[in-house]
């Protein structure tokens, strides 16, 4: 550098100059990127706080479907519709309990011991034809298992997290069935005001979605359970109530809930002899294949249509990453997940035919 030459100065602009456009645009980039980044990490941390929210939203849309019901006989407020239909559940499941109590509660303790004894006889004949350890060695399996208090303490925490988790579920749903647009322009002033209103349909259908699918798939569930408890009755199949509770309550869950009621239902019936257990295998070939042609497509045709592998798979997925309460809720969640990609798509549509016109 020559004496007296001026120095050459960098254009660009400094880290630290936020009255700069460019640099004020990278930052805005960069927390964006770092803000996605930082949800991720915090859905995933509370990946079963969130899905408890979400089990309360799924009884919220239960009882809201009662109340929407019966708004078309009783002309009275809200409240009182949502205390009549939280007061009726609880009286079905009471006048249940009590009707059936002591048969269902000896009918229990029979299937235990019935499982119990079809699973030792089916270890024996793995053992036997060489397939499983032999007999001392589940002796000495089941003895260390049963002798570990840890575990023992462990299942008893995991039955305790379960019910606690259960009565979130309740509280949420039942506050957010009371007032239910409160919530709704709580999620409203989240989003920017040019977009609360697609929003807002959004939700709407979705709503309308959940209340169709969980309508659809309760009156599955009772007519699944009914048809199961009196056809296993007439066919001689012991504890035909409780086989018809449990398969009604599991059909909540389809496909697998489905596959762990036959295998309940064939134990039972091979346990009352050969002729028995044939019977049992003809109920559920016959009741699943009516569940799937008739009665499944034709709630379809009310509900969502959700292929089966896409529900299948998705149920997989969430039982595998988050558990039992994840694939209870794994069919809710992908109807929702359908509704608002089908949502933002038709918006796209709507605002590509608005540029192009």
């Amino acid at each position: 550098m020559s004496q007296g030459a001026k120095p050459e100065l960098v254009s660009e602009p400094a880290p630290n100059e936020l009255r700069d456009p460019f640099v004020r645009q990278e930052l805005k980039r960069a927390t964006i990127w770092l803000g996605l980044a930082g949800a991720i990490a915090l859905v995933v941390l509370l990946v079963q706080p969130l899905l408890i929210i979400f089990g309360g939203l799924v009884f919220a849309s239960m009882l809201d479907g009662g109340v929407r019901l019966l708004r078309r006989v009783l002309p009275i407020g809200r409240p009182w519709r949502l205390l009549i239909v939280v007061v009726l559940t609880v009286a079905f499941i009471v006048g249940v309990m009590y009707l059936t109590g002591a048969g269902i509660t000896e009918q229990v303790q029979q299937l235990r011991s019935t499982l119990m004894t079809q699973a030792t006889k089916l270890m024996d004949w793995a053992s036997r034809i060489g397939i499983m350890p032999g007999k001392a060695d589940l002796n000495g399996i089941a003895q260390q298992a049963l002798g570990s208090f840890g575990k023992l303490t462990s299942y008893l925490g995991i039955a305790f997290g379960a019910l606690a988790s259960l009565v979130m579920v309740l509280v949420i749903g039942l506050f957010i069935a009371m007032e239910p647009r409160l919530y709704e322009s709580g999620l409203q002033w989240l989003v920017p005001r040019d977009q609360r209103a697609r929003f807002a349909g959004t939700i709407e259908q979705m709503a309308t979605t959940m209340r169709r699918l969980l309508a659809g798939r309760l009156f599955g569930m009772a007519l699944e359970g009914v048809m199961t408890g009196i056809a296993l009755a007439l066919a001689g199949v012991p504890m035909a109530l409780v086989l018809g509770i449990i398969t009604g309550i599991l059909a909540f869950v389809p496909n697998i809930g489905a596959i762990t009621s036959g295998v309940l239902m064939v134990a039972v019936g091979f346990s009352a002899g050969m002729h028995t257990g044939f019977w049992a295998i003809a109920i559920y070939v016959f009741i699943q294949t009516l569940d799937g042609y008739v009665v499944i497509p034709m709630v379809a045709r009310r509900t969502v249509d959700l292929p089966p592998a896409l529900t299948l798979s998705m149920q997989i997925l969430a039982g595998t990453l988050f558990g039992v309460l994840g694939l209870t809720l794994a069919d809710p969640l992908t109807a929702m997940i359908k509704v608002a990609l089908e949502r933002s798509s038709e918006a796209e549509a709507q605002d590509e035919s608005a540029d192009a016109a």
